[in-house]
């Protein structure tokens, strides 16, 4: 509430006592309430023996590349690289994919990915089959064409062309900038 006051006499006075009647005027000021609980956003409703979906993870999980916090050391494992400290993707990538398909059609030892890729990944390839593409048959494996997508700093996404015996194959990598250099996380060869 806000009292406004006036200084409006009501009648005459006697100047000997000149003092103005004040009136008081009351006015009422709406002050805003709490939204109401429907404006507020959409309500979820809550389904017995039902779970409620969780929400989607953003994609890539990369590390801050800030400076570490004083008293911290990271002396073990590998480091971040920004894009601006790592070679051209592509180069690496085509070496990546042909060192692959190499080893796998039994031209090179399968033991010469270890440099270009993590471990996860070589224990992975060690174990896995081969495609039957790759090992059987003579004609010359060729890497037509090689692109390369960059969706965040310090990781290269390669796809690439393999064509063997006239037939055509996709070959897809993620790279990922590490110790300086690119470093083959995930390869799918189709």
């Amino acid at each position: 509430m806000t009292a406004h006051l006036s200084s409006t006499p009501q009648a005459p006075v006697d100047p000997a006592r000149s003092a103005p009647v004040r009136r008081v005027h009351l006015t009422v000021v709406r002050t805003p309430g709490p939204p109401l609980a429907d404006e507020r956003g959409p309500v979820r409703l809550l389904v017995p023996g039902r779970r409620t979906p969780r929400p989607v993870p953003p994609p890539g999980p990369r590390p801050r590349l800030d400076a570490p916090p004083p008293g911290a050391t990271d002396d073990f494992g590998p480091s971040w690289s920004r894009r601006a400290d790592l070679p051209d993707p592509q180069a690496v990538g085509r070496q990546v994919v042909t060192s692959a398909l190499e080893a796998f059609a039994g031209r090179r030892p399968i033991g010469q990915l270890q440099a270009l890729v993590s471990p996860p990944l070589f224990t992975a390839l060690t174990q896995r089959r081969r495609p039957r593409w790759c090992s059987e048959g003579t004609a010359p494996l060729v890497i037509s064409s090689v692109r390369v997508c960059e969706p965040v700093d310090g990781v290269a996404e390669v796809s690439a062309v393999a064509r063997r015996g006239g037939r055509a194959h996709a070959v897809a990598a993620r790279l990922e900038g590490l110790d300086g250099r690119w470093r083959c996380t995930a390869l799918q060869i189709g």
